[in-house]
Order: structure tokens, then sequence, then C-alpha cells
């Protein structure tokens, strides 16, 4: 951690600055630390003077992003989902003045985000199924003293706050790897946002207009994304996509088995799968064997594009991290692809991955929450599940499903380009499997304390 820490001051300027980093969740611009550790809970607002009384006291121990220098060993999120809004009481005029999806709910817009068969919300675990999760706290912590500390003071307060009710806690963490669960190194690629005051590392493209992620800022129109009234309410703030997934290792490794007869070739199929060898060293800058070092720099494993490689001949079209990130590479269906950019802070959860896990050991214990925020959360997210990971046409391969995260209602396949011809792996199934989500709304500082006063009654 003071190695991941050192490395962001050296990146840090503050006369870049030019967004209110006082007023923005942390949660938002800074990267969880590595390793980490941390909790996912969800509230319910039984009384609205207790849920605000209880944001009222919450506030205080959610850190702003200006923290970037500061040694900042834990911090915590807050977010609320538009029951949990109406719930505090929020008068109509603001309620409606919302984008639909995140009224409306991630169950309800199933359809649009092709959440179906074996992801449809009937089949999701009860805390998602209903209208009950009004609160998200998210805690990052770089160890479990850092934790318990960050979690006593955020959650230790509904001790003493009648009329709101802990629905769950769930934990999560990752050791230095920072593996996902089939054991590739993982959130390695994140967009850089303009006037945060970091400076890009090496690949990671042009700094993205800060409108993108940050309500009330220009985006890349050159005019704000349209956010919630009063304007109190809604500059500073973001959109939220809170996602869970139970992650079928023990299948995965089976189908690499399947089409692998030696340990080598099970981690080139899988590396072709995913776009990255297990260390986050990437295909373009290791096509032959992963390397470690590599994957470890942040100077050096993000700094590649598909410019050199139009064939997918290194890195897979249907590769996970290529349909997700195309690097300027040609598509089918043009889209601006920094539009289509969002900030990942997943966290995996569970024991880590090991090759000797099988099907019958895939009991729901290890998986991974994904939590993308965008001031377009809930357009890009319905796009990526529609044409990046649940379609081919971009790419020209028809129904191709991302291998990964794509929901396979019946075996699909994944297709490597090869000369003289491309090679089909049949048999892909869903590895991912998702258990709920919520669309939230991630306010400031400022309309936290708003909300918790009631602002709209002065």
């Amino acid at each position: 951690m003071a190695g991941l820490l050192q490395h962001l001051r050296e990146r840090f300027r503050q006369e870049r600055v030019t967004v209110d980093l006082e007023d923005i969740q942390a949660l938002i611009l800074r990267s969880r630390p590595e390793p980490y550790v941390g909790i996912h809970a969800a509230l319910r607002i039984d009384e609205a003077e207790g849920g605000r009384a209880l944001l009222g006291k919450l506030v205080d121990h959610v850190p702003s992003a200006k923290d970037w220098t500061e040694e900042l060993h834990a911090w915590t999120g807050v977010a609320l989902s538009h029951d949990g809004l109406t719930a505090l009481g929020l008068p109509e005029e603001s309620l409606s003045s919302f984008p639909l999806p995140f009224r409306q709910g991630m169950a309800a817009r199933a359809e649009q985000l092709r959440d179906t068969g074996e992801n449809a919300p009937e089949t999701w675990e009860e805390l998602y199924r209903g209208d009950d999760f009004h609160i998200a706290v998210t805690i990052y912590a770089d160890g479990e003293e850092a934790l318990e500390e960050a979690r006593s003071k955020a959650l230790g307060v509904l001790d003493d706050t009648p009329g709101v009710t802990l629905l769950r806690s769930h934990p999560f963490g990752a050791d230095e790897d920072a593996e996902n669960p089939f054991g590739f190194r993982d959130s390695i690629s994140q967009p850089v946002v303009a006037g945060a005051g970091v400076e890009a590392l090496p690949g990671e493209g042009p700094a993205i207009a800060a409108g993108e992620f940050i309500l009330g800022e220009d985006s890349e129109t050159g005019a704000p994304v349209a956010m919630p009234s009063p304007d109190v309410l809604g500059r500073n703030g973001s959109f939220v996509v809170f996602r869970k997934y139970d992650s079928r290792v023990g299948a995965w490794n089976d189908f690499l088995r399947e089409h692998g007869d030696t340990v080598e070739a099970q981690d080139w199929l899988g590396a072709k799968m995913v776009g990255r060898w297990r260390s986050g060293a990437p295909l373009e800058l290791a096509p032959e064997a992963d390397d470690p070092e590599l994957g470890a720099d942040p100077m050096r494993n993000n700094d590649f594009d598909y410019d050199d490689d139009a064939t997918g001949f290194v890195c897979p079209h249907a590769a996970h991290s290529r349909r997700l990130n195309p690097r300027g590479s040609e598509l089918t269906i043009l889209s601006d692809e920094n539009i289509h950019r969002i900030i990942r802070r997943s966290s995996t959860f569970g024991p880590k991955w090991t090759r000797d896990v099988t099907a019958a050991d895939d009991d729901g214990s290890r998986g991974i929450v994904f939590i993308f925020i965008s001031a377009r959360a809930y357009d890009t997210v319905e796009f990526l599940q529609q044409e990046w990971i649940n379609r081919g046409n971009f790419i020209d391969l028809g129904m191709e499903r991302d291998p990964v995260v794509g929901l396979h209602e019946e075996p699909g396949m994944f297709t490597i380009p090869a000369e003289p011809v491309r090679r089909r792996v049949d048999g892909v199934t869903t590895f991912n499997r998702l258990r709920g989500g919520q669309n939230m709304f991630m306010p400031s500082l400022t309309a936290l304390r708003w909300i918790a006063d009631a602002g709209w009654q002065s």
C-alpha cells in the first residue's frame, strides 16, 4: 500500500485540478488499494427521519477525493437507490428529475440489460428482488485493522440511530496479486478523469472530460450531462451500477482442461479469452508467454493499443478486455469509446483461485461485485450488455458473446483468429452468474448533508 500511495503522490499535480475534489466522494476518483479488504453493506430506511439522521452522522466518515496525497488507509463510499431517496422523503420534483433507469431500478431494466434466463431477476438473491435496498455503504481498506476502524465508525452509527436496518454485510478482499476469482490480475485499466489532478499512466490515453463521470462538469460533448435537481443535490455526484456475480471457477477450470492438454495450453487459452495473462501482462506486449514482471509494472502493463493487431492474431477481437476497451480497434458498429468508459471498483470475494477447483466445487462462495461509476452509467452499461458483451456484430462475430461475463443460455463459442483457418472453441457457458444488483446514486458530500438536513424544507 505504501508503494501505491507513493506512486499516486508522484502523479498528482494540484495545479491541474479543476474539479471540486473536496466535495466528491473519494470512492469515485480514488483507486482501491492492493492488497485490499472491505465490506459491502446494504441498509433499509424504515423511517425518513432516522434515515436522514443516519446520513448526517455517516457523512463525517466519508472521505473526499482531495485526499489523493494523504495517508488514507481506508475509505467509505455511500450510494442511494431511488427507493431510498423516496424513503428519505425527497420531494417528487427531485425524485422525477433522475434518469428513468435509476427510477425504475435494475430489476425493471432486465430486458435492456439482457438479464434473462439464469440471470433473470426472479433468480436473484432476495436482497435484490425487492425494494428494500436503500443505502449501499462500501468500505475499502489496506488491511483488517484499518477496515475494522472504518467499519466501526461508519456502521457503528447504526447502534444509536433508530429507523434504519442493516440487511446484509458482505466481506470481500484480495491479496497483493489483486486477482479476480479466475486468478487474473484485475482492474488494471481505468479512465483518466480530466481535472482530477492525476497524470495518466503510459497507455491510459488522453484524459476524458470530467463530466463523463462527475455531474455538473462538462462532458465530451462540451456540456454537462443532465443531472438531478436542485443543483445542490446533483452537482459533484455520479451514478453507480452495482452488480453481484457468482463466479463458476470450477466450470472455468474444467473448460480450460477440456480444451488444453497441458497447463501451458490451458493458460494460453485463458489468456486469449481474457486478453491478458494471469499476471496482468497484456497479450499485445507478451504474445507468447506470461511475464509477471511486466504484469506488475503500472508503467508498462497498460501501454499498448491494437493498431498493429487488426487481424486479432495476437489478441482475439472476442477477448473480454478487447471487447470492453477496443483501444481504437476498427468496429463494424461505430461508437464513441470515450462516452462508454466507466470507472470500475470491482471487489473479489471467496477463496483465492487454484487450478484444482472443479465444477463440483462451484457452491457460490466465489465471486465478484462490479461497481461501475459514470455520469452516463445506465446508458453505458445497457449499451455494453446489449452490444459489446452479449452480441458480436460490432466485431463481425454475429451473436458470439463475451467469453468471461456473457450470458450463454446455450453453449457458445470463442473465436481465435489464425492462419490459414481461424479456431473456434465450443462449449463456452455462463462463467459469471448474476445474483442481483441495483442502480444507485452517489451524491456529493454537500448533497449528503442537504438530504440529512431535509434541505428542501427550508
